[in-house]
Parts: structure tokens; C-alpha cells; sequence
């Protein structure tokens, strides 16, 4: 169970992007904090200034979760792609990537020229970005022509070499003029390659150059200058501020970072789609404290790629996975395409991973307390039941319950729980058929030999054909009788077990083998039983209401002659009411859309005979 108040005293005081989810697991709002324990506890916090909007918005949430960032920057960028991906209802700003510029570097062209472009393009350019700050990128760029003296015109070289004279950038040395072939292809070709160090990141020595010069500049009492040296000196510290939430590839690649602590492990899984980070998962793991690192990864790769549809070309991994070729050549197989897995060591994908292994640290933090918890509630529960009954092992559960009113449209339940969790998917309910007037042992013996006679027939893997470690009655020894009785009938050997209750129609023991056991009231397994029992009894009371109210919307104008469905709501959208029908003469009924003179008179008759 999501505690909020707990969650909310265990947020970190760090740059991110949160996410609300309401009791459907929708996402229902995405935004970003410089400081994720500060803006989120906001809005559990007095409504006074809250739009109603948001009030709404708050009054929705059961929980959220949110992922840590290195900076403001990189959490605005996630946030934008977080929207667009997921578009929750109380965004109602949702941002486009036409508002982030980015650096493009169109090496597609014999000259190659640095430009701000506003979208990233399949092409055979490169892209850095994007970026918040146009202001920025437009200095940097125009930083790195004054470094490179890369041209800025638009003309088509090589072809137009020496048909013009040099533009007015070559005059104030801002270009070395490749128009007039006053440099070479090859050293231009090698400016154009400092240039791209220096978006990707390898900039100290130009930090280091301009930080001089404004000093210099200052000393020798020029301050304009020092100030211009000053704004690209802080243009360039902010395009330094380079996004690991985008790539500049366009790939979809998945980030795979882990974190350990005893027998506990949580692997957090980026995914980036066409060079977006979209989405994430975690998962948490019982390891053994022996187990290598690579053998950890290797486990989690076979798991999570054997059930996940899509499977990228690119896989970064904070390290190894054991046995990695044997493990290509199985997703290379699902994929059917070439795969590789990449353990980067520096630059923008390493620092994707040590993100990815940031956040997995935290959860493995945030969660521990939370996941042993459930643990207790769940497989604790289980291992409880287990030993009471002198049982090696318990994992699927089955329960059944029979639901009527006077033996009116009896209805049978059959819950499922799988390590200490309704699996609900497995859920199956029952009309009954056979039987007619009260009687729950019959209701339940046709209930059990339709559940297991399918399971033996089916050859399709599904919900019958699983069959349970236990089976657990509504009920004590006659109960649990019947459901021996159809066991032994269709040769089958479960453990049947009859949940009793006390004359306050409560939860107090167990009947197994001719013996009730009792329950500490205070234990989890008595608490696992309660929820189980009280499970199926939900579900089978709300078939049965449900099948009621099918049989109960009847209406008395369906037991007149000639008057269909049609006809029937033709009257009741004239009229509004049954009463106004009774009163309605023959010619009135007539002027009803799709009535006739006999279809008139069979209402006013029905309604006024004696």
C-alpha cells in the first residue's frame, strides 16, 4: 500500500521529474523540481492558492514516483518528452521540441558549417541539444566560428570557389575564406573536427582561454571587452550542461543500471526511444549475496527480454552480463536483428548509465523498508499458511464462493492468488445451471467439477489448466468435503482447505484434515486468509448483483402485444412517464413516432381493461 505522508518524508532533495498516477495507473500529471522533496510536498500541503484545477488534480492521486536528473536543465528536457509521450490530462501546457534548439553540424556537406536548427532530422548531419537557452546557442556557435574561423554563408562550395569576393567575416577574421580556397579541404576538415570536440563536451582548455583573456582584458582596464569574453565564458558553461536524457542518434536503446545491498537488488531500465528518453521500469530482485554482478545481469536479461515485445539494437550496461555471446545470439534471435550490448566508459553514454545506477540506488533506498513489508504480507503470509498445514510449498491459490438469494440465479466465484497476490486475470465466475432452489453444496460441487473438468480438457495453456497448490472453501468440514469428494472423482490430489468462520462472520481458523486449526488474529497468514475469503465473496455478490439487474430492467410495456424495443422507447422519449402513458387516449398514442392505429389501441386496451 502506498503510504503518501511516509513517501513524501523520503524524497531527495534533488533535481528531477515526478509523476502522479491516479487508481488506474494513469499517469495524470508530470512536472519538474529543482528540488523533488520541496515541490512535490507542496501539493499535499494547505490548498490555499491552488487553482481548482489542481485541486481536482490532487484529490486523484494514490501515488507517484519520480526520477532523479543531475540538473534543472536535464529534468525540463525529460519533463517535455515525459509529456508528449504519456499527454496526462492536467498538462495542459504540453511542450514541442520546435521550442529547444539545437547545434546542427552539417557534415553531409564538403564544407561543413555549424548552424542552430529547431528539430533533429534523419540525415548524415550531427545534432547536439536539445537546449533551453537560444541565447546560448546562438554565442556558442558564434564563439566557436571566432575560435575555428568556420564560414557562416551560404554558398555552394565547392562550386562557387573563387567566382565572389570574401564576405566581410573573412575581413574581421571570423572566417578563413575556404570560398576563396585560402585554406585547404584537409585543414578545414581538421577545424571542423576541433569544433565537434568541443560540442561533445572536451572544452576545459576553452574555459581555461577565455577565463584568461577577461581577466587580461580587465587588468589592461578594457571592460567592454572582458564583458564580452565574460557572456561567452557563461555561454559556454551553459551549453556545457549537455543533456544525457537525448541523443543525438535517433536510436532506441535501453539503459540497464543496478544497485545491491545483501539479498536485495533493483535494476532500473531507461528507455529511449528515436533518441528520447520516454519511460522507465525498475525491478526489484532477491538475490544471493554470493552472486557475481555479471551473473545478476545475465538473470535479469533472460527475464526481462523474454517477456518484453520490443528489443532494442542498442543495449548499455553498467557492466558485463555473464556469458554475454550466448546471450546476443539469443536476442539477435528474438529481434531478429543485430543487437549489441554496450558497457560505456566515458562521455554521454556512461553518463547515461550513471544515471540510470543513480536511481536504481535510490529506489533500492526508498524502497527497502516498503518491499520487506510487502514481503512479510505476501510470501510471509504464505509461508505461514504453508507451515501451519505441514505443506513443502504454497504459490497458487484458489478460492470459492457461492452467492444467491433464495436460491435466485445462484452464481459461484473462484478467486486466484499467486505468492500472497490475486492474480485477477485468473478470476473465472460460474452460473449455475444444475441446480435449482438453495443449495449451496450442490451449487458448489457443479462449480468445482466445471473448474476442474476444463483445466483436464484443455490443451491451451490458460486459468483452468493451472491447477492449485491449495484449495480454499467458504466454509468447514461440508465444504471441504464436497471439494474432496470431486477431487477424488476426477482422480486429482490438491490439499483442500475450509476457511471457518465464528458466528460474527469472522475469519478464526482453518478445517484441514478433519481438525480446525486456529489463527493468531494478529498474524499475517490469518490476515492473507480474510483478505482471500473476503475477495471471494466480493466477487461472487457482485456477479450475482450484476446478473440481477439484467433480469430486474424489464418493462411492463414489454408484456404488451405488438410493442417491441422500438416502440417501447418511442413511447417512453413522448410521454416521460408510465403514468401519461395510462392517460394517453388512442388517437395520442397513434401520433407516436412508429405506432399504429393497432399498436395504439393494444396499449390503451392493456391499460384499461377490466
Amino acid at each position: 500500500m502506498f503510504n503518501i505522508e511516509e513517501e513524501l518524508k523520503k524524497l531527495p532533495q534533488k533535481p528531477g521529474v515526478y509523476l502522479m498516477h491516479d487508481r488506474h495507473d494513469e499517469i495524470i500529471y508530470v512536472g519538474k523540481a529543482i528540488n523533488l522533496k520541496n515541490r512535490v510536498r507542496q501539493y499535499f500541503q494547505s490548498s490555499r492558492g491552488k487553482t481548482s484545477k489542481i485541486q481536482q488534480m490532487i484529490s486523484r492521486i494514490v501515488y507517484f514516483e519520480y526520477i532523479i536528473t543531475d540538473s534543472e536543465l536535464e529534468a525540463l528536457v525529460l519533463e517535455c518528452n515525459l509529456i508528449k509521450e504519456h499527454r496526462p490530462r492536467y498538462n495542459t501546457l504540453l511542450k514541442d521540441d520546435k521550442g529547444y534548439p539545437y547545434i546542427q553540424v552539417s557534415i553531409s556537406e564538403p564544407y561543413p558549417r555549424i548552424r542552430m536548427a529547431r528539430s533533429m532530422k534523419k540525415d548524415k548531419n550531427k545534432y547536439f541539444g536539445p537546449y533551453t537557452s537560444i541565447r546560448a546557442v546562438k554565442n556558442t556557435i558564434e564563439l566557436i566560428n571566432k575560435i575555428y574561423h568556420l564560414r557562416s554563408c551560404n554558398r555552394n562550395l565547392p562550386r562557387d570557389i573563387g567566382k565572389e569576393r570574401p564576405c566581410l567575416d573573412y575581413h574581421m577574421k571570423l572566417c578563413d575564406a575556404p570560398c576563396q580556397a585560402y585554406i585547404s579541404q584537409e585543414d578545414y576538415h581538421a577545424l571542423v573536427k576541433k569544433a565537434l570536440e568541443f560540442l561533445q563536451g572536451k572544452m576545459d582548455f576553452v574555459l581555461e582561454d577565455l577565463e584568461q583573456k577577461m581577466l587580461r582584458s580587465s587588468e589592461q582596464l578594457d571592460f567592454e571587452q572582458a564583458a564580452i569574453y565574460r557572456d561567452l565564458l557563461e555561454s559556454v558553461r551553459l551549453i556545457s550542461q549537455r543533456q544525457k536524457v537525448i541523443s543525438s542518434s535517433l536510436e532506441d536503446r535501453d539503459i540497464i543500471g543496478f544497485a545491491r545491498e545483501g539479498a536485495d537488488a533493483v535494476v532500473q531500465v531507461f528507455f529511449i526511444r528515436e533518441g528520447k528518453l520516454i519511460g522507465r521500469e525498475h525491478f526489484h530482485l532477491t538475490i544471493d549475496q554470493e552472486e557475481e554482478d555479471a551473473s545478476l545481469l545475465k538473470q535479469f536479461f533472460l527475464q526481462f527480454y523474454s517477456g518484453t515485445p520490443f528489443i532494442p539494437k542498442e543495449i548499455f550496461s553498467q557492466e558485463k552480463p555473464a556469458e554475454t555471446d550466448i546471450l546476443l545470439e539469443w536476442l539477435e534471435s528474438r529481434r531478429e536483428q543485430k543487437v549489441k550490448i554496450i558497457i560505456p566508459q566515458k562521455g554521454e553514454k556512461s553518463r547515461l548509465v550513471e544515471l540510470a545506477q543513480k536511481n536504481a540506488e535510490l529506489l533500492l533506498s526508498k524502497d527497502k523498508e516498503r518491499i520487506k513489508r510487502e514481503e512479510k504480507r505476501t510470501i510471509g503470509a504464505v509461508k505461514q499458511i504453508a507451515d501451519l498445514l505441514g505443506l513443502d510449498h504454497i504459490n497458487r491459490m484458489e478460492a470459492f464462493d457461492i452467492s444467491n438469494i433464495s436460491g435466485f440465479q445462484a452464481v459461484g466465484s473462484m478467486v486466484v492468488y499467486e505468492k500472497g497476490k490475486p492474480k485477477r486475470n485468473d478470476y473465472r465466475k460460474f452460473k449455475i445451471k444444475s441446480v435449482e432452489g438453495p443449495n449451496d453444496y450442490a451449487s458448489m460441487e457443479e462449480v468445482l467439477t466445471r473448474r476442474f473438468e476444463h483445466g483436464q480438457k484443455e490443451e491451451k495453456k490458460n486459468s483452468f489448466t493451472c491447477f492449485p497448490d491449495l484449495l480454499l472453501m467458504d466454509g468447514g468440514k461440508g465444504q471441504v468435503n464436497i471439494a474432496l469428494a470431486v477431487l477424488e472423482k476426477l482422480g486429482l490430489t490438491i490439499p483442500v482447505c475450509g476457511m471457518v468462520k465464528d458466528d460474527s462472520h469472522r475469519t478464526r481458523g482453518l478445517y484441514y484434515q478433519n481438525k480446525e486449526l486456529p489463527l493468531s488474529t494478529h498474524s499475517e497468514g490469518f490476515h492473507l486468509i480474510t483478505r482471500i475469503q473476503d475477495e471471494a465473496h466480493r466477487f461472487a455478490i457482485e456477479y450475482h448483483r450484476n446478473l440481477r439487474s439484467k433480469t430486474q430492467i424489464h418493462s411492463i410495456l414489454d408484456d404488451i402485444e405488438d410493442i417491441g424495443e422500438i416502440r417501447r422507447k418511442a413511447l417512453m422519449k413522448t410521454f416521460a412517464s408510465l403514468e401519461k402513458i395510462k392517460a394517453a387516449t388512442i388517437e395520442e398514442l397513434q401520433n407516436v413516432p412508429g405506432m399504429n392505429e393497432k399498436s395504439a389501441k393494444s396499449v390503451y386496451q392493456f391499460f384499461h381493461q377490466k
